[in-house]
């Protein structure tokens, strides 16, 4: 009687979160700051250049400024917004499936999968045939290590063994990039390989966009399709196969949908830390710590702050360009040592 009672209760606790939580006032009230503040970001990225500012560009050449406006600007806009936008995404749906607040896209594999693929097209010398083999390596990398994922932990693996193997792939992937670092054919080559690993919009053109989102749309239906299932999984694992949703399924639609879109922004952008991370931590408190209520936030707070990074990029003097993913890693370390001492001061209290 008394775990009807308790099953009862967490049923009824749930129905808001899984029947109402579109139309629930308090849902849209991020969307009333972050959809103007993406549009603004997005703006000022198209209006802010590294020598020039204005929708003419200071340029007497109209055709210059229309090239530069469509074949600089507006990619590297929508990069920003499309690979910020899943890390926050990601980040947000794995720290819900694991219900841990240190859970970020990088933990199974799929960021270094990528850069492990970009790797070995810098070092075999693939890259000087075409640009964008680059990116096809990189995506190549990402499938390679969601199918090692998936041949590592098995089709109905328990969470714990699946980020084991995520952390497997990972430190394989680093073992093999420092190899190729390490016997790189020339030091130019190794710095190559290193720079685009810092992570950078820099340099990217419409047709990256169309190779990466081809990947991104199938990752994030995967994660939105897991969304009633995350909340579920709040109340217990017996609970929400009690509700009617399976865990492994909801595991498994995270994981696939996380390795697919974050292994298409890595291929295309280099790795971009912390987005992840720091996204979701900041919207909680605005979402009702809700797992679902939290997804569609942080992609536009990811597509902002990414926004936001890369602006700041190109308003700094003038010289070698500071790279995305240096900017947001001092942005995100500050804060990722804060929530370590915090978390640390909770447990020992």
């Amino acid at each position: 009687m008394i775990a009807d009672r308790k099953l009862a209760a967490a049923t009824a606790e749930s129905q808001p979160l899984l029947d109402r939580r579109w139309i629930d006032p308090p849902f849209a009230r991020p969307f009333v700051v972050l959809i103007p503040l993406v549009a603004i970001a997005a703006l000022a990225s198209i209006w802010v250049g590294r020598t020039s500012s204005g929708p003419a560009f200071g340029l007497g050449d109209a055709a210059l400024a229309r090239t530069i406006l469509l074949e600089i600007r507006v990619p590297r806009t929508l990069l920003a917004l499309l690979v910020g936008g899943t890390l926050g995404l990601c980040g947000a749906a794995l720290q819900g499936l694991l219900r841990n607040p240190l859970a970020e896209p990088g933990l199974l594999g799929a960021s270094s999968g990528a850069a492990l693929g970009a790797v070995i097209v810098f070092y075999f010398g693939i890259a000087a045939a075409d640009s964008l083999l680059l990116p096809l390596g990189g995506v190549a990398g990402s499938i390679g290590a969601l199918a090692l994922l998936y041949a590592l932990a098995g089709r109905r693996a328990a969470l714990v063994t699946i980020v084991l193997a995520g952390i497997a792939i990972n430190a394989l992937a680093a073992a093999l990039t420092s190899l190729a670092l390490n016997f790189a054919p020339s030091p130019y080559a190794a710095l190559e390989i290193l720079f685009w690993m810092l992570g950078s919009l820099a340099d990217r053109s419409l047709t990256h966009v169309g190779l990466a989102l081809p990947l991104m749309i199938p990752g994030w239906l995967l994660i939105v399709a897991a969304a009633r299932g995350l909340d579920a999984l709040t109340l217990g694992e017996e609970a929400a196969a009690t509700l009617g949703y399976a865990p492994a399924r909801t595991q498994w639609l995270v994981v696939g949908g996380t390795a697919l879109a974050v292994g298409a922004a890595v291929a295309v952008s280099g790795v971009i830390g912390f987005v992840g991370l720091v996204v979701p931590h900041l919207l909680r408190p605005w979402t009702g710590h809700h797992p679902s209520r939290l997804l569609a936030p942080s992609f536009l707070a990811g597509a902002a702050l990414t926004l936001a990074a890369d602006i700041a990029i190109r308003l700094m003097p003038p010289g070698p360009e500071l790279k995305l993913g240096v900017v947001t890693a001092l942005i995100g370390a500050p804060f990722f040592l804060h929530l370590i001492l915090r978390r640390s001061g909770e447990l020992a209290s």
